[in-house]
Order: C-alpha cells, then structure tokens, then sequence
C-alpha cells in the first residue's frame, strides 16, 4: 500500500493568532489580536473553539473506516475528549505500545555463504559517507564474491547505499576502528533496517574493541535485543555483558584474528593512548588497526609439464591442483642434463606456475599524537615493513595498500610520514577528515534536486554552504610528505583479485556535476521552468510592495475567521517583521529511514543572534546542517544551540543526537559554557545515561512532561509563592494527593482522560523535584532567545509521543505599539487530535495503523486550528519527491522539501510557490521509486 506520511509539524503563531507549522500554521488562536502561528506537523491543544470545526470536518475523512492495518486488529475511539466532540480512528494498540506482540516475531540470523576460495573479484572501496560534510568518518567496503565487509559505520551509511546501489543484505560483518558516533552513528538505523528485511529479517556480524559493549547496551534502549546478538568486542572487557568478548591478547598490542576461513583472515591490533595503563584509558579512547589478509593462491596447472613426466590426464591432475603429490604413470622418466633423475613422485611445484601472493590491506586508525606514539612501538608489525632500513626475512609480508582514517593532525607529522614509509611500494590512500573535495556532493541525487529547487526559487532553497577547495587548503596549513599517498575519492577502488588487476581503480568515482549543467537539463525537460523562475522571483516584489499598502489583521477584538484568505491582510504578528527574527530549515522531511532524497526528521529553528533550536534529530541531521550551512557555519550553529526537543523514541527521530552533542562538546571545550538542555520522552534519557558511559555528551536532559502546560503552570505558581521546590514540603516532593500533582495528573493523564492510554506510567510520575532546576534554566534561555514559552503536548502515536509550542515574546514598535509574537506548533508523529500528523489521503487504514495523519487530515486539523500558512513534512520514502495531493486543499499550504528554508517575512508568499514546485516535478508526482530503494538494500 503506498502512503506518504507528511506529520503536521511547525506551528508558528502570536499567542493565541495565527500559526505556523510543518504544515507551517499561521493561525488566530482567540478573540484577540492576530498572532503569528506555524503547524510543523501538529497543532495546538490550547484552541477549544478551533476543534468544534475539527469535529465536523473528520466525520468526512473517516466515516465508515474501521479496522485496517496489515494482520492488526484496528481499535477506534468514539468517546469525546474536553476539547473535541468527535473522535479520529487510531490504532489504540500501538499508541499503548501494545502493537509489538501483533506482529510476528522475528529472529535476524547471520547469512550462510559458500565461500570460493579463488575469489575472481575482490578489492577495497572508499564509501564517502561525511567526505562532502566532515560530519562522520568514511566507510571502507572490503568486497568479496560472495562476502562483503565494511569498516566503520557512520551517519549517512545507510542514506549512501541506497543512493550507490551498495546492497546491505550482502553485509556480513562490521568492524568499527573506534567506538563512538563519529564511527557507529548509523549501526541504529542500519540494524532496524536489516532486521525489517525478509521474512525472519538479517543481520550482521559487528566487531569492535570492549568499548562496543556500552554501545549495544546503550540502543538496547530502543532496538530490539534480537537485533543486536551477533555483536563481538575484543581486548580487555569491561564490566558488561552487552556484546561476546573475544579473549584478550597477552600483550595489548598483540593481533586478534577476528575472521579466518579459506577467503581473508582480518586480524585486529589496539592502539591505546601512550603509557597509560589498561585502567586509565577512558571508555572511546581505544582504537584499531585492522589488517585483512587475502590466501596464497597456487599457481596455474601446466597439463605440458604434466605429461612430460608422465602423467596421463585423469584424477591425479586434480589433485596436483590441490596441493597434494603423486606417482608418475611412467617409472623411466628422466629429467635433468647434467645429473639425470628417476620421477616416481612428481610434486605440485613440478607442474604449477609461481604461487600468486595474497593481497594485504591494511586500516589505520591512530586519532592522536599519543596513538601515534604507541603505534611505533607496536613490534608485531615489523613483520610487514618492507623499506631499506627493515631487516627482510623470508617470512616478512608484502603490504599492497595501506587505507589511512588518521585525522590530518596526525598524518602530516614526520613521525608518522616515517611510519607510512616502513610500508615501501604500499599504497596509501588518505581517507582522514581533510583531504576532501568537499565541492563534490557524496549524495548526488539529492544535490540535484536541491540545485534545482535553488533554480526556481532561491528565496526558500538557498544555495549549499559547502566550503570552497581554496578554503580548505588555506586552514590546514603546510603538509610534510615524505611518503607518496593519494586522498581518497568517493567509490575509489584498489583491486586485490585478478592479481593481473592488482593496484587502483578510479572508473566508479563519480564525476563531479556542475549547477550549470544540472540547470541545462532543466531547461531542456521543462522548456517554462525559466517563465516559471521569474514568475516566482517576482512574488517577492509584490510582497515588497504589499507591505507598503496592506492593512494588518484588526486589534478591536472582533474575531474575523482566516482574514488572511482575502490576501489584503496580515497577521499582526508580521507588522515590522525583520528576516533576522525567524527561519525556519527542513533539514530531514522523510520518515522511517533516510532515502536518495530525503533524509529522516530535523527540523532547525534559527533565531539568528539569539540561537537555535532543534527540534527532532534523525540520523544524518549534522551532516544535513553542514550542506546547509558549509561546514564552518554548521560549527557555529552548533555552539550556538540552545536546546534539542526530541518528540519521541522512534529512532528516524533522535539518532543523529549523539553526533550533534559530541560535536558540541568538542567545539566548545575549554570555553566557558552550560551544558546544553535536552528535552524528550523518559525513555530518552535511558538512552543518553547508557550511551554517556561511551562518551561524555556535555548535556541536560528534562522530560516532556515537565514541559507540559499543567507543568509550567505549577512551576510559575511555586515561583510566584517564593516556593522553588528545594524542600521536602514543596510540590513536587508531595505524593499525589497534592493539589499541583493532581491538577497535572487530571489535566493529561487522569483516568478517562483521551491521552491516559496514551501514555501509560505505571510507577513512573513525573519527578518535579529533579525538574525544577532545569525548568529555570529553559525559562532563563526562553528569555535570552526572545521566546515566551516552550511547551509539549501529548499527542496519539506511541507512548510518551509529544508534539510542542513554541511562542515568541510580544515585540513593541519604534512608536509604542505592541506587536504579538508568532507561534509554532510542532506536532511528530500523530493522528489527528487537538495536536496533529499526516499521511496521503487514499490512505487512511495505513495512518490509522501506523498513528499518522492523512495529508488531507493534517490540512484540515491546521484550518480548524486557524493556522496562517501549513507546511507537510514528514513524507513517506515511497515519495522521494513529490507526493499526490489535492489542490483543492492548499490554499495556504506548501510541501516540504530537505533544505527547505522559510524565513518568517516570507511567509505570505510560501502558498503562492505550491504549483511551480509541481510544476518542477511534474514528471515526478506520484512516481514510485521504492524499486531504487528496494534495490539497494535486498
């Protein structure tokens, strides 16, 4: 069943005006004056009158729709809640978290292979995942016929084999050169991915040194157990029994053998920080060089030699070939002219060619100088140095190439250029952050996409920020080579077998597509998009002239219904509006898993000089901000954070975090700062606790629920009696009978309540007494970033699902006059409710199912709610591009699109874009391209 999943997500309004959303809402909340609201996705649960039309308007949309879902038992709801007298279907179980002993159980088992020893083809390949971005280390494909490993799993992995045809059901092993989200931020994604595959689901195998146990207890938080079995550490282990512990060497720097069977043997040495002794060295600190050993392979038979000494063709051919003597046929063979001999045994080496020498590959990860120094005293190694200066013996091994993942810091140092030189004829490719092309987009389709929606409407596609090579060059200062090496390229190769082959292959680099052909073949397929260009650029004169001549919306306190239909009014919220006030950036407008044209949920709320905000951190989200930004103004995005919402659990909504908080920590350090505030689910923070023992993430962490209207509302009551909570008889050390905690509890979770179901807490209330502290640091921030409130709302998804509000202060003019703020409402994923979601609309037995929203739903929810302007995000994967949607319902609506930037002043333009947007895609609506997808990963 096709469905696209649009959740109604940014609601942007003035208190109780209009709002703006993901479906951008610019919404009139109450009888007083216009304020500007946005729905990204949701909206809000503060508008009683706007649901009574929500109501009426959902009977249309569900009549007669029970049951659905695929081999799940549909519950509808027909009881009313306080703020609506009719009710939406939604599949109760899952919304309960119930919905998981529905489906069958899978169990992910390793795949079988017949292994063929004499592999016809086998190399190593560069997967340029972060090599355009610097967000993530690159991956390394070690190709076999019939076995495939990777090296190193980062975000965007899994985005970048869907878009280069890399089939992850092939994977058999991981290895991770460290552990931590540079290097495994996308095992999450990647393991549910393969665990969904098939029938019974795949998996692989995944190696890392004893800090992977932290790793897999931490997503055991989220990922089934299943999942993650064929999980194997090696090294001293410490105290965990998350992943199987492959016993410790007698020396640290000893090699492990991992994998050995008739095709490579993969052996693993650590690197430790120098002089540290194995109880100093901190969890991430441990790194890996993994050295990949392809067999000996005998040489050619020759059938000539054979009969010359006396052999007749038959059985014992083969067993030549197979490495074992035989008797000659004939006993008066003589052989030799100056000493003749007798055969009567004739040896494989009698009839074979020259062995053919196995391949080596070696990976490096050395992160620092204090790696560095301990991996020149690793003597385990000398048996591979091949220079001048190295004592040759006969059992010394020739390494082919050396694939160096060792920052630029650390390589261009003479000692470690030393180091590559012990290798002799080796060759070296440099794969380490620095040496990029970063000019080169790694994700191609969607670079192409984005250039063109920059063709047609710059204004809301702004170009990429990607840093120039000449900027590149300039900051990483003078390089030491004494060593020749290469940088390594997206999809650069080096043949291993045919050993006739043996050396680099550059035939599958892609070749670099500039903006100017890109837009050549656009003019071409779409003759008008050029008419179409100017016709958008002058939507932005009209408004230039509008705000000039237009009356704002009326402040005499007459509640006029969506005066802004009319286009002669505006919210008042947008009177003297400055673009530096608000933009909004769609960095990931796809659900479930990333895709060629869509990555999963983030949304980006730029407040400029006052900060940011990130609401939803899908996995790839930093990478998506350096394409956004460039990789220096994606850094200064970053230091200037000041809060991370996370609507709920699912992992296409929070697994880019890790990598943003890392970041963050590591931007900075030694400078004076406050950890940063994160906002989600109770389950969230299981998560980060675990996932800390990893690595520290410099972070806060205050649940949803603590930011609940009920919440503030006790919060600000305690403040104004002097009360802040700090002893035993303050409110929120009461038990439950206490007044606060019951209006709380009665307010969302009481027994009959719609949302009780919903989120299910069985022994968990909320602990205000850990919340208040944080509670006057957001409040504090709120302040500072020129926002009036923060606050999460319940919504029908899963449990501890949440959507949010956010709503700026009231500005004054240069004559006195109060302007109210906007608002946003952000909804995740939902049904409809008084707060919100999206799926297209022949679909709705799958949004019942799944818990989100028809596009038609997500529509009407933000018209009831008297939102200015909507915007549909959160698409299905099976829409890549553009989704099907009825026209009919877009008046004041617009598609969402990765890179999508939507600065507050150019909100009454944004419906206007709609049909040029289809008219770009005209080719494209409604095109199924889940067969690409699909592809990629069977």
């Amino acid at each position: 069943m096709r469905y696209v999943s649009p959740n109604l997500r940014l609601l942007f309004s003035p208190p109780l005006r209009p709002t703006l959303s993901v479906p951008l809402f610019i919404s009139k909340p109450n009888p007083k004056p216009f304020s500007f609201s946005t729905i990204l996705a949701s909206s809000s649960s503060k508008r009683p009158r706007s649901f009574s039309n929500l109501s009426r308007r959902s009977n249309s949309t569900f009549k007669d729709r029970k049951g659905g879902g695929r081999d799940m038992t549909m519950e509808e709801t027909t009881g009313q809640s306080k703020d609506s007298s009719s009710s939406f279907g939604f599949n109760k179980r899952r919304a309960e978290g119930r919905d998981k002993s529905d489906r069958p159980k899978k169990n992910p088992q390793l795949k079988e292979r017949k292994l063929n020893p004499t592999n016809t083809i086998a190399y190593v390949q560069i997967l340029g995942t972060g090599m355009d971005t610097q967000d993530t280390s690159p991956s390394v494909l070690l190709f076999f016929d019939k076995q495939r490993f990777i090296f190193n799993a980062g975000e965007g992995l899994q985005r970048f084999c869907t878009e280069h045809k890399v089939k992850l059901s092939k994977i058999d092993h991981i290895f991770l050169s460290r552990v931590c989200s540079e290097t495994a931020g996308g095992l999450p994604g990647l393991l549910l991915t393969l665990a969904g595959m098939g029938e019974e689901g795949y998996s692989v195998k995944i190696w890392g040194p004893s800090d992977l146990n932290f790793l897999v207890g931490a997503m055991k938080s989220f990922i089934p157990h299943a999942t993650m079995v064929h999980t194997q550490s090696f090294g001293q282990s410490p105290i965990s029994d998350a992943a199987e512990n492959v016993t410790a060497p007698i020396k640290a720097s000893d090699p492990i053998v991992l994998v050995k069977d008739e095709v490579v043997k993969i052996s693993a040495i650590l690197l430790q920080p120098h002089c540290l002794e194995q109880s100093q060295i901190k969890p991430g600190e441990m790194s890996v060089l993994y050295i990949c050993e392809l067999p000996e392979l005998m040489g050619k038979f020759d059938p000539k030699k054979a009969a010359a000494l006396g052999l007749k063709a038959g059985p014992k051919y083969s067993e030549l070939q197979h490495g074992k003597s035989v008797k000659s046929d004939r006993l008066d063979i003589m052989v030799g002219d100056l000493l003749p001999r007798k055969i009567l045994v004739v040896h494989p080496a009698d009839v074979m060619d020259p062995p053919v020498p196995g391949p080596i590959v070696i990976l490096v990860d050395c992160p620092t100088e204090s790696h560095l120094q301990e991996l020149l005293s690793i003597e385990c190694l000398n048996g591979y140095y091949t220079d001048v200066s190295s004592h040759l013996t006969e059992s010394t091994k020739m390494v082919n190439c050396v694939i160096h993942l060792s920052p630029a810091s650390v390589v261009s140092s003479p000692n470690y250029q030393k180091w590559m030189k012990k290798f002799g004829s080796a060759q070296h490719i440099m794969a380490g952050h620095g040496k990029k092309t970063l000019e080169v987009p790694i994700l191609k389709s969607s670079a192409r996409v984005t250039s063109r929606l920059n063709y047609l409407c710059p204004q809301f596609f702004p170009a990429p920020g990607f840093l120039s090579l000449q900027h590149l060059s300039s900051s990483e200062g003078p390089t030491l080579k004494i060593c020749e090496s290469i940088p390594a390229e997206n999809l650069l190769k080096f043949t291993l077998r045919p050993y006739a082959q043996l050396g680099l292959d550059r035939s599958h680099i892609p070749t670099p597509m500039g903006q100017s052909q890109v837009i050549d073949e656009l003019h071409l397929e779409i003759p008008e998009i050029a008419d179409a260009a100017q016709h958008v650029r002058e939507f932005w004169q009209e408004l230039k002239e509008s705000r000039e001549v237009l009356p704002t919306s009326n402040d005499n306190g007459v509640v006029i219904e969506e005066p802004w239909l009319t286009e002669d009014t505006l919210p008042g919220c947008l009177e003297n509006i400055r673009r530096d006030d608000l933009e909004i950036v769609l960095l990931g407008t796809g659900s479930s898993q990333p895709s060629k044209y869509r990555n999963v949920s983030s949304v980006y709320i730029n407040l400029f000089s006052k900060g940011s905000l990130l609401l939803d951190c899908g996995e790839g989200t930093l990478g998506q901000l350096k394409r956004r930004y460039g990789v220096d103004g994606a850094d200064k995005a970053i230091r200037n954070l000041k809060c991370v919402w996370i609507s709920h659990i699912h992992a296409d909504h929070h697994t880019g975090l890790a990598r943003v908080l890392a970041l963050r920590r590591d931007l900075l350090k030694g400078v004076p700062h406050e950890p940063l505030l994160v906002i989600g689910p109770r389950q969230l923070k299981r998560y980060l606790d675990a996932y800390q023992r990893l690595e520290d993430l410099d972070m806060q962490f205050l649940d949803c629920r603590s930011t609940t209207k009920a919440s503030w509302d006790t919060f600000v009551r305690d403040g104004a009696s002097n009360n802040d909570g700090s002893s035993p008889q303050s409110p929120r050390h009461s038990n439950a009978k206490n007044e606060s905690m019951q209006e709380i509890n009665q307010t969302l979770f009481a027994k009959g309540s719609r949302m009780q179901s919903y989120l299910r807490q069985p022994g968990s209330p909320v602990d205000h007494s850990a919340a208040y502290p944080f509670l006057k640091s957001l409040k504090k921030m709120l302040g500072e970033a020129g926002l009036e409130a923060l606050i999460s709302f319940p919504v029908v998804h899963c449990p501890q699902a949440f959507g949010i509000v956010l709503e700026a202060a009231e500005r004054v003019s240069s004559v006195g006059k109060v302007i109210p703020g906007w608002k946003i409402v952000y909804s995740g994923d939902t049904r409809p409710c008084p707060e919100l979601a999206t799926f297209e609309d022949g679909l709705v037995d799958e949004a019942i199912a799944r818990n989100h929203s028809t596009t038609k739903e997500a529509i009407e929810v933000g018209n009831s709610a008297g939102a200015y302007r909507i915007v549909l995000t959160h698409f299905s994967q099976r829409y890549p591009k553009i989704p099907v949607f009825d026209e009919t319902h877009m008046h004041k609506t617009c598609i969402a699109f990765d890179m999508m930037s939507i600065n507050i002043a150019d909100l009454p333009v944004l419906p206007k874009v709609l049909p040029y947007l289809k008219l770009l895609f005209r080719n494209d609506v409604g095109v199924d391209e889940s067969d690409d997808i699909l592809d990629a990963v069977v």
